[in-house]
């Protein structure tokens, strides 16, 4: 049956060639503006750790002052933590895993004489940082917490940075000089870049290659590194760093089910009461513990422009239907004879109906065809941006079919009315006229 109606549905298409290939051109243009700007929102807001973001969390201690205003054009100070408050965390224990770390720049100094010294960005963590997001190792591995209590001078690489250094030679074992202190390569990456970098400071670089380099962070307090990312200080004197008063740490916790989670948001509650006793966090208790997406989520890594765009290129959709209705209506009710004709041999409504609905999805189908294409130049175009998420910018399996899917759902929609009117021509009086 579907058969016969695909073949009726050919040749009223082949018959019309023009009002066909307009229809097509209308929906393809549609679908490939929306997919365009739909794929690019999908990779920006997708889960970057999916096999383990239900265990992570972060805790937002907001230990401003009460004079402290929010400045909407900069990065949230509450985001990160101090430097006492992320060393008390990790001394509690109170999590299955819990690692601090801060982003940080340092040059490299290549021993290779035909390499020039070259500024590499990475990041000082803690010893848990590697267990707790399952990060792939090509070789070795991570340091322990014993290793992070005794300042010990060790390095892991990713991929990129490892053969740039040693070609495809291994490279664990290896010193590598930071700056003007020489590290030991334990453990190499298996180029692992996560989009977003969602464990950094997101304010700033959370898209394409970070990090190439990990080492302790107690290492770099030692060797005073610089970091990078937003430092927010509201006191004075002393070193900013180890203040209390200046936050520039980053910290996650690993909690497995909602009993743990619970009693971490406790200590959380329990820990700023504490604090206040000692004269800090002179704020309403301020205590959140934010799983991973809602953490990317409230950070607001998507652009504005990104959803803005969104939302002209899915307006400029709704007109395309609009105008795929009107050509519809116009090409259905010029067909009233023959509607009629069919209607006196016996055909049902829902006959009619189900027939001129099949129209309308093939022509969904080769809309969303030409939209796949328009879709693959819009996304060409923006890889070729210079904005950080640019390069992410590649339609994957379920885009491809959501394509086709929103193509055939959207013509099937926009040929319900004009299907409805033509199968409500009163046969008689066609016939009459004829």
């Amino acid at each position: 049956m579907f058969g016969y109606y695909f073949d009726l549905a050919r040749r009223s298409l082949i018959r019309s060639p023009i009002l066909t290939a307009m229809m097509v051109l209308a929906i393809g243009l549609g679908i490939g503006a929306s997919m365009t700007m739909l794929t690019v929102l999908h990779v920006m807001s997708g889960d970057p750790i999916p096999e383990h973001s239900g265990q992570l969390y972060y805790p937002h201690l907001d230990a401003r002052p009460l004079s402290s205003k929010d400045d909407k054009n900069a990065p949230d100070p509450s985001a990160n933590l101090s430097w006492i408050d992320a060393s008390n965390l990790l001394q509690a224990h109170r999590g299955d895993r819990q690692a601090a770390m801060a982003g940080g720049s340092v040059l490299v100094r290549p021993a290779q004489t035909s390499l020039r010294p070259f500024f590499e960005t990475g990041h000082y963590i803690t010893a848990d940082f590697f267990p707790m997001f399952d990060v792939p190792f090509r070789a070795g591995g991570g340091w322990t917490q014993v290793q992070d209590e005794q300042h010990e001078r060790v390095v892991v690489l990713n991929g990129d940075l490892a053969r740039k250094l040693f070609g495809d030679t291994s490279a664990t074992g290896k010193i590598v000089r930071l700056q003007d202190t020489d590290f030991r390569v334990i453990g190499v990456l298996n180029d692992w870049y996560p989009q977003p970098a969602f464990y950094g400071d997101t304010s700033g670089h959370a898209f394409g290659k970070t990090d190439e380099f990990f080492l302790p962070l107690t290492t770099a307090m030692d060797l005073k590194f610089d970091s990078n990312g937003n430092m927010s200080c509201w006191g004075s004197g002393g070193d900013q760093r180890t203040s209390g008063e200046c936050t520039w740490l980053q910290f996650w916790v690993s909690l497995d089910g909602p009993t743990k989670v619970h009693a971490y948001q406790q200590f959380l509650e329990d820990y700023w009461r504490r604090q206040q006793a000692h004269g800090r966090f002179a704020r309403p208790v301020d205590a959140k513990l934010y799983g991973l997406l809602a953490w990317l989520d409230h950070m607001q890594l998507v652009p504005g422009d990104v959803r803005l765009q969104l939302w002209l290129a899915l307006g400029f959709l709704a007109v395309c239907m609009v105008n795929i209705v009107g050509l519809l209506l116009a090409k259905f009710l010029r067909r009233s004879g023959e509607v009629s004709v069919r209607r006196a041999l016996g055909a049902r409504r829902r006959d009619i109906f189900l027939q001129f609905g099949v129209e309308s999805a093939v022509i969904g189908v080769a809309g969303g065809l030409l939209g796949l294409g328009i879709a693959q130049l819009g996304l060409w175009s923006v890889r070729h941006r210079p904005d950080d998420y640019a390069h992410l910018a590649q339609m994957d399996v379920s885009m491809l079919l959501g394509t086709l899917v929103l193509a055939i759902v959207a013509s099937v929609l926009a040929g319900l009315l004009p299907a409805w009117r033509a199968c409500r021509i009163t046969p008689a009086l066609q016939l009459k006229t004829q």
